[in-house]
């Protein structure tokens, strides 16, 4: 890379190319001299690389706007040309609906504001074109409320920029900034407040006042803003670069940045319901996500030292570095560490990053890459960060019973994989006292699966050595036993005819017998005698135990004998029974259960309204709320039917692409053909219309090859849509079922008297550990009154959890409906309409589970 390059890139950075200095002085100054001679030569390529790194480190967004400030000085014509490609940038991110450039470059045109390069004026403008659209838009007679979510988000942008100039724009401008104030002031006088519990970190349901009285981020931040102008716009966590060279940028000349113009906002439904308005409100916040709460973990203790503004500069930081340098964890780690502050802030880089890998509906980027990340963290900063993380794990386990179902599944990943990084160390003594819990407890039921994820990343005997300062943990580990073969020879009961039929199976595969041949001695031995069940029960525990050895031996197994489950498995009862027999054969591993169903899925051998089904049915339904054995099996299933569809519609958009393409090809060659057939030619001194016969030839076959190809591509095309239609009726069957499941059993099992989540939580507490002797619980108990009644773990006494088993189940039965309801929202809001009449508003449907289920959609209870 060119030195100049490299410049531009570590400025602010302690590093070689600037002898380890840290002074943004000498940064500048050395960064413009090598800019300043290279501007002559590669003058096409210093403009585009200088505004990447604009947009890609915005961090440093400071120190990019001193240095045109300073080149602004000796060449105003490079300046003028790096506003007018901003101001390109900025309209095209405008139209597209790009969030983070449109941020980013706000946020650069506040910094070559500061350095004089631009007129405060016209960033004035920029702000109030902003905040007209945002106005105009959530006004119910002009406007389209329903697209709240990019107005909130312009106005956001707006307020993030004061930090980076509102000093300099209270000193050139004060009317006019005092002019944008009250503008921000009066949208949020008239704009619907955003708290919305489908994406929520923790479920409060039961605190109905405090989420009334709470501020969204928008109102918190313009609160920030508030107490900043109140202390006279100073922010520590901001460097101010250009105030080292003020006596200089005051020469430059001053840039117009041309107007802007802001997309019109889809026009309201011709008729407005609350599902039309639902429709277009989830398409906004698809387009403009937003940052509704931030994940307190820490107390406020740990950031007395911090101000309220520099808390949301720093924020701004990490989550620039963790957006730009997604594919670079290191590098990522590395500006973490470095940024310019001046005080400590590894709790807010713990709760910023816990805040990412938590996000509701998703995160940004796949969890994968924060665990990347906080690994690198611990190992960049030993001292002082792995205690901090240990600190959140600490207090997110505390509240774990109202944490949301989807961030407790991505907390027990993340952790069950840290650990393995790090030898699987942890304090397991801590939380000992867990073994006191009833089996349904969230806390004791979080320990259980991570032990058991941990198992899957490493090995039994390893993960039970680690566990040696909390020996009676072991109970919780998953079994160490491998198959459960029905027939297997080892033992020494008695052998049935089943056990015959399975060898002699087992022999036939051995020999590498073909399908057909397998299906033939069904058809012809076994079936007749025994009767389709038998058969099927032996067929799939047999293939199950001769792909046992390894996932690939499972594969090669279903590849080669796949129709002969099909054969035997026509129908959705005997696919659920496939299923049954694949749980049962491996009842000691959740994985290869989830594995071998997930392949059989993938090889059509069954269906997912099978899957369905079998989750539903009673061998299950005990497990909801001490397992995730069940919902991961789900969870996959509703993947992979979400997956095939999202890859059907990639691959139509690509499609219509190339039939363009080849239109446009077809299109060509036959105008080159038209025009050789037209051309008048010389043959033996006589004119002769066409060209050289070879050359008409040739064009000839061009021509037909482009349009075969044109009608290929068409046809292909057409296949593909109608593979998409056919999917798309299969889903809105799939989501039927499955919530019309979900209605069913949680009405038998919820109080009619429940009307809130604090309902189900407010149980007596001396019920908590025991259910009533003379009416059972269909779901087994842990014997926990054998056990002392008080015990002291360093000092810690007794945890008690006063939620009843029935409750439990039920929370957690609805926490997974509202995390499948968010997550799978873009399918489920084109069938809302057949799902309100068939299962969400009928008389059966307990309130509860409706709530739970807009609440996922993030859909108003009020629309109905």
């Amino acid at each position: 890379m060119s030195s100049w390059k490299s410049l531009l890139l570590r400025i602010g950075d302690k590093s070689p190319e600037y002898a380890t200095s840290s002074d943004f002085k000498d940064h500048i100054e050395t960064c413009f001299g090598a800019v300043r001679r290279e501007l002559d030569h590669y003058g096409d390529e210093v403009l585009p690389f200088l505004l990447q790194c604009v947009e890609q480190l915005p961090h440093k967004t400071p120190l990019y706007g001193t240095l045109i400030g300073l080149m602004n000085l000796e060449n105003e014509d490079f300046v003028k040309k790096v506003v007018e490609k901003t101001h390109e940038s900025f309209q095209d991110a405008l139209n597209s609906g790009d969030c983070h450039k449109i941020r980013v470059l706000l946020r650069f045109l506040t910094a070559l504001m500061s350095s004089k390069v631009l007129l405060s004026t016209s960033l004035v403008v920029v702000f109030e074109t902003l905040l007209s659209s945002a106005a105009t838009t959530v006004d119910d007679e002009k406007g389209n409320p329903a697209w709240q979510a990019r107005a909130d988000f312009y106005i956001t942008c707006i307020l993030s920029c004061f930090p980076w100039g509102g000093a300099e724009l209270v000193e050139q401008v004060p009317e006019e900034l005092e002019r944008v104030m009250v503008g921000v002031e009066a949208y949020l006088s008239i704009r619907r407040q955003t708290l919305d519990t489908g994406l929520s970190f923790f479920e409060d349901d039961g605190e109905v006042e405090k989420t009334l009285n709470e501020k969204d981020f928008l109102e918190d931040l313009w609160g920030r803003i508030q107490m900043l102008a109140t202390g006279g716009w100073k922010v520590d966590s901001v460097p101010r670069p250009h105030l080292l060279f003020e006596a200089q940028l005051v020469a430059g000349k001053s840039h117009e940045f041309g107007a802007i113009k802001c997309p019109e906002q889809p026009n309201p439904p011709p008729t407005l319901s609350g599902i039309t308005y639902g429709k277009q409100k989830y398409d906004a916040e698809l387009n403009y996500p937003q940052r509704i709460r931030r994940l307190n973990i820490f107390p406020s203790s740990k950031f007395e030292d911090v101000q309220p503004i520099d808390r949301f500069v720093v924020e701004e930081y990490l989550l620039d570095v963790l957006l730009f340098f997604n594919g670079c964890r290191k590098e990522c780690a590395s500006f973490m560490v470095g940024l310019p502050v001046p005080f400590r802030y590894e709790y807010l880089m713990a709760e910023t990053i816990f805040s990412q890998l938590l996000l509701l509906p998703q995160p940004p980027f796949k969890p994968i890459y924060y665990t990347l990340v906080i690994i690198d963290l611990c190992k960049a900063l030993p001292g002082a960060f792995p205690a901090v993380v240990a600190g959140a794990v600490r207090a997110l386990f505390e509240k774990i019973a109202d944490l949301d179902m989807e961030c407790r599944i991505r907390l027990i990943l993340w952790f069950s994989h840290h650990l393995s990084n790090f030898q699987f160390i942890w304090p397991w003594e801590e939380w000992a006292y867990v073994l006191e819990l009833p089996k349904w407890a969230p806390q004791r039921v979080f320990v259980k699966e991570v032990l058991d994820r941990e198992v899957r990343l490493s090995y039994w005997d390893k993960v039970k050595q680690s566990i040696e300062n909390a020996p009676g943990l072991e109970e919780l580990l998953p079994p160490k036993g491998g198959p459960s073969f029905k027939f297997s020879t080892e033992d020494d009961g008695e052998k049935s005819e089943q056990h015959a039929l399975s060898a002699e199976l087992y022999n036939m595969v051995k020999g590498r017998a073909p399908a057909r041949e397998l299906i033939s001695w069904l058809d012809e031995s076994v079936i007749p005698k025994h009767g389709l069940d038998v058969s099927l029960v032996v067929v799939v525990q047999t293939l199950l135990d001769i792909g046992s050895k390894s996932f690939t031996h499972l594969i090669t197994v279903l590849e080669r004998y796949g129709q002969v489950i099909s054969r035997i498995c026509h129908d959705q009862d005997k696919q659920v029974l496939l299923i049954s027999e694949v749980g049962s054969y491996w009842k000691n591993n959740t994985q290869m259960t989830a594995i071998a169903i997930d392949r059989m899925m993938g090889y059509r051998l069954i269906s997912n309204l099978s899957i369905v089904k079998w989750i539903f049915s009673p061998e299950n339904l005990q497990l909801y709320h001490t397992s995730d054995r069940p919902w991961e099996i789900l969870r996959n299933a509703l993947c992979k039917t979400y997956n095939r569809i999202s890859d059907l519609r990639k691959e139509i958009s690509s499609l219509k692409k190339d039939v363009v393409a080849a239109e446009e090809a077809a299109a060509r060659t036959q105008e080159e053909l038209s025009a050789a057939e037209s051309k008048l030619s010389l043959v033996d001194g006589e004119p002769v219309l066409g060209e050289n016969p070879v050359r008409l030839k040739r064009l000839k076959s061009y021509a037909g090859r482009a349009k075969e190809q044109e009608i290929s591509i068409r046809d292909s095309l057409e296949a593909k849509e109608a593979l998409l239609a056919r999917a798309l009726e299969e889903n809105e069957i799939l989501f039927l079922s499955l919530y019309k499941s979900f209605s069913s059993i949680l009405t038998e099992r919820l109080p009619a008297s429940a009307q809130t989540l604090q309902d189900l939580k407010s149980t007596n507490p001396a019920d908590a550990n025991a259910m009533d002797v003379e009416e059972p619980s269909a779901m087994e108990m842990d014997n926990v009154e054998s056990r002392p009644e008080k015990s002291h773990l360093n000092g810690r006494t007794e945890h008690a959890y006063t939620v009843c088993e029935n409750e439990q189940w039920c929370l957690t039965t609805l926490g997974y409906v509202k995390a499948f309801s968010r997550q799978y929202a873009s399918e489920i809001w084109p069938h809302i309409e057949k799902l309100d009449a068939e299962v969400l508003l009928s008389e059966d449907s307990h309130s509860l589970f409706r709530k739970a289920v807009y609440s996922g959609l993030r859909r108003s209870l009020d629309s109905t």
